[in-house]
């Protein structure tokens, strides 16, 4: 009975720690404006590609998203400050119809490929082979689809 009841406390205190974990993310109003002001403190001399942003509906929710590719990006004369050989930096967000957005998701990849599959927009990035746990040069290509705000694994190759 003294271990239950210690058992019961220790779950008591547990839950206001984790309710407060899985509040909700800030909205921010533009991810463009939000992740150019981020460089711009970092760079002293910054520059944005054409590819910097991407605007399209990655979870079919008729509500306009966003895709930002940090390769896109020069800061101090170099391309891609946080690429490495896993890749670029890729951050997506999404659009709340409230307004604003908010990242679902961060991954380092190569690039990838927003495609109709069997009616269904899904990514298909190409990564670092390890990534599929492979040793070989060929990228890893991993299908994922978007519903409400997780990405779905489809496939690996």
């Amino acid at each position: 009975m003294k271990y239950l009841l210690l058992a019961l406390l220790q779950i008591a205190f547990l839950l206001p720690n984790a309710s407060a974990s899985l509040g909700q993310q800030q909205l921010i109003s533009d991810p463009e404006i939000y992740e150019k002001e981020h460089f711009q403190k970092r760079c002293k001399i910054v520059q944005f590609g054409a590819s910097f942003i991407t605007r399209l509906d990655i979870n079919n929710d008729g509500i306009i998203d966003a895709v930002v590719n940090e390769g896109e990006i020069l800061c101090d004369g170099m391309r891609g400050p946080d690429c490495t050989d896993d890749g670029c930096p890729y951050n997506f967000y999404l659009q709340v119809k409230e307004g604003g957005y908010f990242m679902i998701a961060s991954a380092k990849m190569y690039s990838y490929d927003f495609i109709k599959r069997f009616g269904n927009m899904v990514f298909v990035m190409k990564m670092n082979p390890r990534f599929c746990e492979r040793t070989d040069e060929t990228p890893c290509e991993i299908t994922v689809r978007v519903r409400g705000t997780k990405f779905l694994t489809i496939s690996k190759k």
